[in-house]
């Protein structure tokens, strides 16, 4: 590690600023890959700005179909929280399968979603869901929000407050996790509402997080498992590396999107 300035920001307002008026500063919520970056000396921050202590930034609202949660609220929360197992299993299920027990009471929501790390669970869950990011100054689809690897529509000192969406029909969400790191090598979230079906995937992208159009009309036209047995996922797209091949993840896909219906 090497010599940064931390500051603990008690309000929103408190943090923007703090940033703002560093050179090189970050954000930090759970720390769970921005301090493993540091180690590595792969980010240098000069200024670290924790939002974990802002309490506007904390909880879990559930108001009839509609989930609203904050930024700073953790993996563990969002696992344990019968509010949204109530209307929203899926989401649960998701949070409880990130990384190990440190991992889930450390990380939070808000934090996962703007590293938009590619192999991450949340972003598939934003995209299929059809959520909004609401920041200190605007609200965003997630359709807009991520933008490829590591990539979001976050603006400067911009901070993610809190996460909404309207709980879906029918919703799963199944993995291919690495066995270290328990990230994705291929994982899809799917979900049936009112605006139709939307199937996201994560760990499989050359460019991250993205959504199937091929898969969302065969689950549209028939949701069952075997309603994708003869979509083709190409693979030209898709992430190659020393897991997995770019066709072994397009293998993936499919089966993964078949386990995600099945858990619906």
């Amino acid at each position: 590690m090497y010599a940064t300035n931390y500051h603990r920001a008690s309000s929103v307002d408190e943090a923007v600023k703090l940033l703002s008026n560093a050179d090189e500063g970050k954000y930090v919520s759970g720390g769970m890959t921005l301090i493993a970056t540091m180690k590595q000396r792969l980010a240098s921050p000069g200024d670290l700005v924790d939002l974990r202590h802002i309490p506007s930034l904390k909880g879990i609202r559930v108001d009839g179909r509609r989930v609203t949660i904050g930024a700073a609220t953790t993996h563990a929360e969002v696992a344990s929280s019968a509010a949204i197992r109530a209307v929203c299993p899926a989401l649960c299920d998701l949070a409880g399968m990130i990384g190990d027990p440190h991992v889930r009471h450390m990380g939070t929501i808000g934090g996962s979603v703007a590293n938009n790390d590619p192999a991450a669970d949340y972003p598939s869950a934003m995209l299929a869901l059809n959520a909004t990011i609401i920041t200190d100054r605007r609200q965003i689809a997630a359709d807009d929000f991520f933008r490829g690897l590591f990539e979001t529509a976050l603006e400067g000192a911009e901070i993610i407050t809190s996460i909404a969406f309207d709980a879906p029909e029918r919703a799963g969400y199944a993995k291919f996790p690495n066995p270290a790191s328990r990230y994705a090598m291929t994982g899809v979230f799917v979900a049936k509402g009112a605006g139709g079906v939307r199937v996201a995937v994560t760990g499989a992208g050359a460019d991250g997080v993205f959504r199937h159009s091929g898969l969302e009309q065969a689950f549209a036209a028939n949701w069952l498992p075997d309603a994708v047995t003869s979509v083709t996922v190409d693979s030209s797209t898709l992430l190659s590396d020393l897991h997995a091949t770019a066709e072994y993840r397009a293998n993936l896909i499919k089966v993964m999107a078949k386990r995600a219906v099945a858990a619906a």
